[in-house]
């Protein structure tokens, strides 16, 4: 037996590849309603190294979801990480980005395509799938997206002690079944209370 074939060749064993790992989730209050992700990524000691979150107006829960999983390819390119492995709750969009279902709605389309390019830029990638209870920092940030950019965080700050809600009155005229403000306007997904007023 030639022993040399078991010498060691004195080449050092090559690292394991540092994962970096990320949490994202998204929702909406509606389908479509007031939507918005949130993300945590962790670095390869389990460090939280980024909290990600955004508003996204109105929009479906799936497009939320998709555009958690945008933000935390994109953040790992900026910095550069190679290896990647991302936690979702999404069902649906972990089994369409393996291939296990068909992205056939127009919407999600483009987000898929672009998630599949930049997962191709980096040079390992995982997709896990977890339930909603792995997930909670992300559902957390995606939740306070949601208030923030819906009005509610506002709304809530400025109540009164007795615990009624800070409230401002407008005019308006419904024409064709849409309410048309007189005078202001509303950023989009705040919730209001239409009070009907008999002409005299």
């Amino acid at each position: 037996m030639n022993s040399s074939l078991f010498a060691d060749s004195g080449a050092p064993a090559p690292a394991p590849p540092e994962w970096y790992t990320a949490h994202c989730d998204g929702g909406s209050r509606g389908n479509p309603g007031p939507a918005a992700y949130g993300a945590i990524v962790q670095d390869p000691q389990g460090l939280v190294v980024a909290h990600l979150s955004e508003f996204l107006g109105r929009q479906t829960n799936n497009f939320a979801e998709y555009s958690g999983l945008l933000a935390v390819l994109g953040w790992s390119l900026e910095h550069g990480v190679r290896s990647l492995r991302v936690i979702s709750d999404s069902e649906l969009m972990v089994n369409q980005m393996k291939g296990r279902y068909k992205v056939a709605s127009p919407v999600l389309r483009p987000l898929w395509h672009e998630a599949k390019r930049r997962v191709a830029r980096l040079e390992r990638f995982e997709l896990r799938h977890t339930l909603r209870d792995g997930n909670k920092e992300a559902d957390r940030l995606a939740n306070e997206a949601m208030d923030k950019g819906s009005g509610k965080a506002a709304e809530i700050a400025g109540q009164p002690e007795k615990g009624r809600p800070a409230s401002q009155q407008l005019e308006g005229v419904v024409r064709e079944g849409v309410v048309h403000l007189l005078d202001g306007d509303l950023p989009e997904g705040t919730f209001v209370t239409v009070i009907r007023r008999q002409a005299r």
